[in-house]
């Protein structure tokens, strides 16, 4: 029956990821936490589990000519030695023997939730604000223009700061790779193209958390077995969830997505100890 269930459960999350484009790991490790997985374990088996659900999003972003490179790239150079950092000095035996280590992943994780969700629920008016203030069309393709009046140095500076933010939360937490990232690039690069944006942190979710995911994996925080099966279920409920969208209320599906998320970030935020 557990098999079944994990089965099911990659489905959904597939599902919802294939039909909105966010909630592979927003929903994927509170659910293995509601399964009774200690909070490392599923943090790490869901870290790994998202950078290979990604990897095929890569390759057709790539074909589309969606991701800027040169983004992604600065994204990484703040990302990725955070996240090993993390692994080193965070995952050791010495600091998870802390009595309060699991509830802290647990904690970082609730936040990362309702901060996804809220970005979700707001991201098309804070595009749309974003564009007005700009005075720019967000189709363009020109990104070396000074989004929010900065040079464009300044925006490769803040753009390495989002990577390192964006691996802190990810190794702690398995989110913010998806709809908080992207919300965040979107900030720094008002005219660049949504397709662009989502392509490029896709791009830089592979990496990072593949990295990040190795880490837990050094210190055998990962369930193969699990990871399999959930990749089973997953897959073909990406493929399902896409060629749903034309059928579903996506913008109905999102708010659901948006609220679940809410209600379980509540739920690990204040709730989980008591």
């Amino acid at each position: 029956m557990e098999f079944i269930l994990y089965i099911l459960a990659g489905l959904a999350v597939g599902f919802a990821v294939g039909l909105t484009g966010v909630g592979g790991g927003s929903l994927m490790t509170p659910l293995l936490l509601l399964f009774g997985y200690p909070a490392p374990v599923a943090i790490g088996t869901d870290l790994l589990y998202a950078g290979l659900t990604k990897t095929t999003g890569v390759y057709f972003h790539q074909r589309k000519g969606n991701i800027r490179w040169r983004i992604m790239i600065l994204l990484v150079l703040g990302s990725i030695p955070v996240s090993l950092g993390l692994n080193l000095f965070v995952m050791d035996a010495d600091f998870r023997e802390n009595e309060n280590y699991e509830a802290l992943l647990t904690m970082i994780l609730g936040v990362m939730l309702i901060l996804t969700s809220l970005v979700i629920i707001f991201q098309k008016r804070i595009q749309r604000r974003i564009s007005e203030n700009s005075g720019q069309d967000t189709h363009s393709h020109d990104i070396d223009a000074s989004p929010m009046g900065f040079a464009r140095k300044h925006t490769d500076i803040f753009t390495v700061l989002t990577g390192m933010l964006l691996g802190l939360c990810v190794t702690l937490s398995s989110v913010g790779a998806g709809a908080f990232g992207a919300a965040v690039l979107f900030v720094l690069y008002p005219r660049l193209k949504v397709t662009h944006i989502v392509g490029t942190d896709i791009a830089h979710a592979v990496p990072l958390t593949l990295v990040a995911g190795l880490g837990y994996l050094y210190y055998g925080l990962v369930d193969f077995i699990l990871l399999f099966v959930l990749l089973c279920g997953s897959l073909p409920g990406i493929y399902l969830g896409t060629h749903m969208g034309s059928v579903m209320p996506e913008k109905l599906m999102r708010y659901l997505l948006a609220i679940t998320l809410l209600g379980l970030g509540i739920k690990f935020s204040f709730l989980s100890g008591h």
